[in-house]
């Protein structure tokens, strides 16, 4: 048996190793400085991963990440870092997203806009070779940017969808009203928790992982994780049906409270063992070691870390510093000016205001900088109206957030039953039309059903829309013109017919002025007319 021989020390191989520890360093300081300037962005992230299940997966992705990067190092060996500028123009671009982020008061802008700095700063500073080697694993990074739940919505209509065809299919009669629905056993409703949002992020991220790890072939890789994106979509569904079904042919004494939830992630993991099994069949081998890139010439590196590499590193920290500096600068222009809001008081085109002692419907809007309710009359006809106004919108306090509602799931007085748009032609307005049902039923003093409109107003510019919404917010504080806004709700008895749309028609036109003038002189610090209610 003859001894075995070193490996051969590759050409170049000594000139890579003395140019990495120049080249870490200057990656090292690049997202330090990420990491200090943003830290309360990187903090909120990390608060959203503790405080939502459907994020706290989140947690296992730096770690990963990082492992799968150590995984690579004998690849990297062969590689030299070289800076490379081009990478300037996405750096800046995350820089860009994360400042107008910050501005509407967006966490999914501002996280993904960090979280894609410290990314294309690897290439920035190492080199679009090495960041070559470690794509995945740096791609995998964005698996830790809390989005997503804006899809929950359209996930529950989906899940009550394929719940309620299910069950008519077994034989069972539905009566469904939205997301609630009533079976000759009980009344089931599917909540934020069906959706399924949670199975298919904790999924996608998982299945990714587990194609990279187990197959070299792209094509494979793509299969693969498109089947682990429709599985738990699917298995949700069936999961909510035989939830459902469970409990109705138990009588209501299995697949119900506490045990709803262990049942549902004992499914999910039965569905995550059977889709890795399923993929174990296609497994590929690992590939062979990595060899000697071509074009990696001795002595490359001290030329590569020389003039160029300090003005990338010079420019890759002022694009990190003006960003920054810009929100602050802003925020400290931001008028501290009281706000003083009110609804039109006495009698207007023949409606008259009243106190509100007991609002009828109460809509979730959090930490707005003033609130004003009232009620009108005209005859037999009543329009409940709710304003609430922000001023120095941030995340805390903002007008498009997800917590901001008319009703919640846990609502114990009204439910939604649907919802849809209604257009005005005097004045040109379209607004959001919700009809919602009265749970107490006759034991209720309240009408049965509500006819609820709901539009925003941005600075003097109604919208019915979210973007649209943010987006005006948006350019009037980057103008200088301030963040003012509010979101108005009107409300009436559903009636017969349409009765409550003709009513709340009327009120709308004859009285969006009076309310808009009211908008305006909170926005411009005058001092208003008495108030119905302050």
């Amino acid at each position: 048996m003859s001894p075995v021989s070193p490996m051969p020390e590759p050409q170049g191989g000594s000139s890579a190793r003395a140019a990495w520890p120049r080249a870490l360093a200057g990656l090292a300081l690049v997202l330090l400085l990420i990491l200090g300037l943003y830290h309360q962005t990187a903090w909120a992230m990390v608060q959203i991963w503790n405080r939502s299940e459907t994020f706290a997966h989140a947690f296992t992705v730096p770690p990963i990440a990082l492992w799968l990067i150590w995984r690579q190092r004998a690849a990297l060996a062969w590689v030299e870092p070289r800076p490379s500028p081009w990478f300037l123009v996405p750096f800046a671009a995350c820089g860009i997203l994360w400042l107008l982020g910050d501005l509407a008061a967006v966490n999914a802008a501002t996280q993904l806009a960090m979280v894609g700095m410290l990314v294309f700063a690897v290439p920035l500073c190492l080199g679009a070779s090495v960041a070559r080697v470690i794509a995945f694993p740096l791609a995998f990074f964005f698996f830790a940017v809390p989005i997503g739940e804006f899809l929950m919505p359209l996930f529950m209509d989906w899940t009550a969808d394929f719940t309620v065809s299910a069950l008519r299919l077994s034989g069972i009669p539905v009566y469904r009203e939205g997301l609630q629905f009533v079976i000759p056993s009980g009344n089931w409703s599917v909540v934020e928790a069906c959706s399924g949002i949670r199975y298919l992020m904790a999924s996608v991220m998982v299945g990714a992982l587990f194609a990279y790890l187990n197959y070299r072939s792209l094509k494979r890789r793509v299969i693969f994780v498109v089947f682990a994106t429709l599985l738990p979509v699917v298995a949700n569904w069936v999961r909510a049906y035989l939830t459902v079904l469970l409990g109705h042919v138990s009588g209501n004494q299995l697949a119900t409270g506490a045990d709803h939830l262990l049942y549902g992630w004992v499914f999910f993991g039965i569905i995550m063992l059977a889709m890795f099994m399923v993929g174990a069949r296609w497994a590929e081998p690992d590939a062979p070691p990595p060899e000697r890139p071509a074009g990696q010439g001795v002595g490359a590196g001290s030329a590569s870390l020389g003039a160029t590499g300090l003005a990338t590193w010079a420019a890759a920290l002022v694009l990190l510093a003006v960003p920054f500096a810009w929100a602050q600068r802003l925020a400290v222009q931001a008028s501290p000016a009281e706000l003083s809001l009110s609804v039109p008081a006495g009698s207007i085109s023949g409606w008259q205001s009243e106190l509100v002692t007991t609002a009828m419907l109460k809509p979730v809007f959090q930490a707005p900088a003033a609130q004003a309710a009232a009620v009108f009359r005209k005859g037999e006809r009543q329009v409940g109206v709710h304003l609430a106004y922000y001023r120095q919108q941030d995340y805390r306090s903002k007008l498009i957030s997800s917590v901001n509602t008319l009703v919640t799931s846990e609502d114990r007085q009204w439910s939604r039953v649907s919802q849809g748009s209604v257009e005005l032609t005097q004045p040109s307005l379209r607004m959001r039309r919700v009809e919602l049902r009265n749970l107490h039923g006759t034991d209720s003093p309240w009408p049965q059903r509500l006819d609820v409109w709901q539009i925003y107003w941005v600075n003097g510019q109604p919208t019915s829309s979210d973007w649209q919404a943010k987006l005006w917010g948006l350019w009037h504080r980057l103008m200088g013109h301030g963040d003012d806004a509010a979101a108005l709700v009107f409300y009436t008895d559903h009636g017969d017919e349409g009765a409550g749309e003709a009513v709340l028609r009327e009120f709308v036109q004859e009285n969006w002025a009076a309310l808009d003038a009211a908008l305006r002189r909170a926005r411009d610090a005058q001092t208003p007319a008495p108030a119905a209610l302050r």
